[in-house]
């Protein structure tokens, strides 16, 4: 009868159990919806400049969107990207505490974003039902208050989980994804800001 050989056990209890970035399959559907939302975004964009090649007039017969409040918009966005950059190189690390003041951060400038969005509405100088100038204008905004206000909630459940006993190694990798949507509700405001706020302003200069 022939010898039984004992073949050495693998250890594997070192190797990491969270994946971050590609290595997560949670990163890569996330990047294939914001792939898809992002394509809405530019077909909405190429709408609204389609819009106007039809109109020798642009706004029809109507002052432009007011500058300010989208303007401390997009001020705020961009300065909410420092501590959600500074969060997400901290999750890779497991540092809980950095983690935990990165989110509430966060979480405020959204909070702050809601609220100047309210005013920005209010300054459109145009209704959604008036013409497809207004259409499309509200449409763009009511696209990016939906993302806004997704990820908001997103990330306040995030940062209401990392106070609880309920954090494990899994949450890192959430909040690293959760500045990642961020980036992208952020980067597609710069764009749609241009074409709301800017946009008429260049096109009759």
């Amino acid at each position: 009868m022939a010898e039984r050989v004992e073949r050495p056990v693998l250890d594997v209890s070192r190797l990491p159990t969270v994946g971050f970035g590609s290595r997560s399959i949670t990163w890569w559907g996330i990047m294939g919806m914001m792939a898809i939302e992002g394509t809405v975004f530019v077909l909405m964009i190429a709408s609204y400049f389609y819009l106007h090649s039809r109109n020798s007039e642009w706004p029809p017969h109507r002052n432009p969107p007011d500058l300010l409040w989208g303007t401390v918009n997009l001020v705020l966005f961009l300065i909410s990207v420092v501590p959600s950059e500074w969060y997400r190189r901290r999750a890779r690390k497991g540092d809980l505490r950095a983690v935990q003041i990165g989110l509430v951060l966060v979480s405020l400038f959204g909070i702050g974003n809601v609220i100047v969005r309210y005013f920005e509405l209010w300054h459109l100088n145009t209704d959604w039902s008036i013409d497809a100038y207004g259409s499309a204008v509200w449409t763009l905004m009511g696209l990016h208050v939906l993302h806004l206000l997704t990820d908001l909630v997103d990330t306040i459940v995030l940062t209401v989980i990392f106070f609880t006993p309920l954090v494990e190694g899994k949450r890192f990798q959430d909040a690293e994804e959760n500045a990642a949507y961020w980036y992208f509700v952020v980067g597609f405001w710069i764009p749609i800001y241009l074409v709301i706020y800017w946009a008429p302003r260049w096109l009759h200069a």
